[in-house]
């Protein structure tokens, strides 16, 4: 159940859809925790994931990053992997990073990073990785020789977005520490990046709702009418 503090957020909110730089002072000034929130983006999309050509899927730098440190891993060997440790990768090696994580089910990191030549050992993590959203993928920059570019774009607070059996993408834009402005600015970079992978195959309205919150807010929902021009 609810608290008494979100119940009164909720009260609050109008019957009406809220622009991002009205939104973003509501979720600051009603903050009902003693922790730094995490701030959410959640946009429901007129997609069939079903079909392939209906896939939403990608990845951006935030102009202002996401307020935490990320913990990056990385699956390379040789000169590419002392790449990986000058740009700052907290983990690096080659099959014995595969092992520890297939033997010791360790996953205490947000980020892995795979060249090319190393696939043929991370594949066998599919299973335990994929379900998370860690498992390496050409398409979203974490497999490639590319290394030090991927740990620098990542620790700089470069996320991913992907669409859901739903049809939703949830992804976090920030701390509710942030300043307003960057909340908004990194939300804005987020919707952008989502309207510009919009699949050829969709008809009819795209960006069919946005809400936006906090850890522990409710949900307020945003005007999507300018992302579907």
């Amino acid at each position: 159940m609810a608290g008494k503090k979100y119940r009164a957020f909720a009260e609050k909110l109008e019957d009406r859809r809220y622009s991002l730089s009205e939104a973003v002072p509501l979720l600051k000034d009603n903050q009902d925790s003693k922790f730094d929130e995490t701030v959410e983006l959640h946009l429901n999309l007129g997609v069939d994931p079903r079909h392939a050509d209906q896939m939403v899927r990608g990845t951006l730098v935030l102009p202002h990053g996401l307020g935490k440190s990320k913990t990056v891993v990385v699956v390379a060997v040789g000169d590419l992997a002392q790449q990986a440790k000058d740009a700052g990768a907290d983990h690096v090696g080659g099959e014995e990073i595969v092992a520890k994580i297939q033997k010791e089910n360790w996953l205490d990191f947000d980020a892995l990073i795979s060249t090319p030549d190393m696939m043929r050992y991370v594949g066998k993590l599919g299973r335990l990785l994929g379900p998370r959203g860690l498992m390496p993928n050409p398409k979203t920059g974490t497999v490639t020789t590319d290394v030090a570019t991927a740990v620098n774009e990542i620790k700089a607070g470069r996320i991913e977005f992907r669409v859901d059996k739903g049809g939703v993408i949830h992804a976090p834009v920030g701390k509710l520490s942030f300043d307003a402005n960057q909340l908004v600015d990194n939300a804005n970079a987020l919707i952008s990046a989502v309207v510009k992978a919009k699949p050829a195959a969709v008809k009819g309205k795209y960006v069919k709702k946005i809400t936006l919150c906090s850890t522990m807010s409710p949900a307020i929902q945003l005007d999507e009418s300018e992302s579907n021009k």
